[in-house]
């Protein structure tokens, strides 16, 4: 059976130039936020992974008040404990997740 990519040379690493995550905010750990005058629920997070190990964290969501607003992102507020327990349990299951893969399905 021949396969449709190269072999991998064991000496020239892959270039891995990003690793990130959506995780979907608990209901009980949402907040809402304003810009431009207009109030976001704020409702899911996308974590990166940086090349020196630490997390980054971006929090996305959507006009409080309904209707077809963007999908807008903002900081995740530093001083909620909760949150940034989060973010690092996320990170650990994806982790797990990525560990277990099956390959290309």
């Amino acid at each position: 059976m021949s396969s449709s990519r190269p072999p991998q040379d064991s000496t020239d690493p892959v270039d891995v130039s990003a690793l990130a995550v959506n995780v979907t905010v608990p209901e009980a750990l949402r907040w809402t936020d304003v810009r431009r005058g207009q109030e976001f629920t704020l409702s899911t997070l996308n974590i990166r992974l940086l090349p020196d190990g630490t997390l980054a964290a971006k929090a996305y969501g959507r006009p409080t008040a309904g209707g077809r607003g963007a999908y807008v992102s903002f900081p995740v507020p530093a001083d909620r404990p909760e949150l940034t327990a989060l973010i690092a349990a996320a990170a650990t299951r994806a982790g797990e997740l990525w560990t277990g893969h099956r390959g290309p399905g």
